[in-house]
C-alpha cells in the first residue's frame, strides 16, 4: 500500500485519506485528482488484471475473427489484452463492428487505432449498451463478446433473445493480490482514511476478504463510495453501516464527482 501525496494541498477534501481499490495500473488518474482537491490518495489495488486461464481458446476465436459481425468489449481492461493480442496475431477484420461499455473502454479501442462504432454515451453498463439502436435487430449476426473471466451473462443473453449468436472471449482474468495489509492498519488506528472507494462487487469482497477480522471491523464504519447502484446490495451483504455513496458509473469523472459530493456533505456536517 502506498499513500501518494504526504502533505496534501488545500482542497475541498482538506487533506481527507481516501482509500483507491483501482487496479494498481489504473489508480494513477484517480488518485491524482483527489491530491489535486487536496485530498491523500491511499493505495491499495483489490484486483489484478492476469492472462486468461486458457490463452489458446482465445487465440482460436482471433484467428477466426473474420467470421464476425460484431465484436463487443466489456472493459479497458477487455480492450488492451484482446487488442494487443489480435495485433500479434492477425490482421485486423475489416467490416467488423465494434461496441464498448463504456467510454473508457471506448477510449481504449480508438487509442489502438481502432474507434467503437457502438457505445453509449452516458452510463457504464450492458443495460446501456442493449438500449443503442444497432443491437436491437441482431437476428441471424455473429457477436463476439471480449470479457474476463465471469462476469454478468445479462448481455449476453439478451442477444441471444434478440436473435444473435454469441460467443464469449475470456480475455483476461481477475486475481485477488497477495497484499500486505500493514500499512493500511496502521492508517485506519490512526485516523488517516476517511472514505473508501470501490468500483465493482468483486473488489469489494475482496477488500473485506484481504483486510481480516480486525480491518472488517474499521471497514464497517468507515464511509463508503461504490461505482455503481447494484452494489449497495453488495456492501449491505458485508455488513457496512448506513447506505454507501453511489457514483453514477465507475468512471474517474463519476467516482470523483462523488467524491466531491461525500466532501461537501462533511463539511457541512463538521459546521453544524
Amino acid at each position: 500500500m502506498s499513500q501518494s501525496t504526504p502533505n496534501a494541498p488545500a482542497g475541498p477534501l482538506q487533506g481527507a485519506g481516501v482509500l483507491v481499490t483501482r487496479p494498481a495500473h489504473q489508480a494513477d488518474a484517480f488518485c491524482h485528482m483527489i491530491e489535486a482537491a487536496g485530498g491523500v490518495a491511499l493505495r491499495f489495488p483489490v484486483l489484478e488484471i492476469l492472462e486468461p486461464q486458457d490463452s489458446g481458446r482465445l487465440d482460436a476465436l482471433i484467428d477466426r475473427l473474420d467470421a464476425y459481425d460484431i465484436a463487443i468489449f466489456i472493459s479497458p481492461n477487455a480492450v488492451s489484452m484482446a487488442v494487443n493480442r489480435i495485433h500479434a496475431r492477425r490482421p485486423w477484420p475489416e467490416g467488423l463492428r465494434l461496441g464498448a461499455v463504456g467510454q473508457k473502454s471506448a477510449q481504449e479501442l480508438a487509442r489502438a487505432g481502432h474507434p467503437a462504432h457502438i457505445c453509449p454515451p452516458r452510463r457504464f453498463d450492458s443495460e446501456a449498451l442493449l438500449a443503442e439502436d444497432e443491437l436491437q435487430d441482431v437476428s441471424g449476426k455473429r457477436i463476439v463478446i471480449f470479457r474476463g473471466d465471469g462476469g454478468r451473462e445479462l448481455l449476453g443473453d439478451t442477444l441471444k433473445e434478440r436473435g444473435a449468436l454469441v460467443e464469449y472471449a475470456e480475455a483476461y482474468r481477475r486475481g485477488r493480490p497477495d497484499a500486505d495489509t500493514g500499512q493500511l492498519m496502521y492508517h485506519w488506528s490512526r485516523g488517516d482514511l476517511q472514505l473508501v472507494t470501490s468500483t465493482s462487487s468483486e473488489g469489494l469482497r475482496n477488500l473485506f476478504d484481504m483486510v481480516g477480522k480486525l480491518g472488517r471491523m474499521w471497514l464497517r464504519k468507515t464511509p463508503l463510495l461504490v461505482g455503481a447502484p447494484r452494489m449497495v446490495e453488495t456492501a449491505r451483504e458485508l455488513g457496512f453501516k448506513g447506505d454507501p455513496w453511489v457514483a453514477e458509473d465507475p468512471s474517474d469523472e463519476s467516482m470523483m464527482n462523488t467524491v466531491l459530493q461525500w466532501a461537501k456533505a462533511r463539511e457541512q456536517q463538521h459546521e453544524q
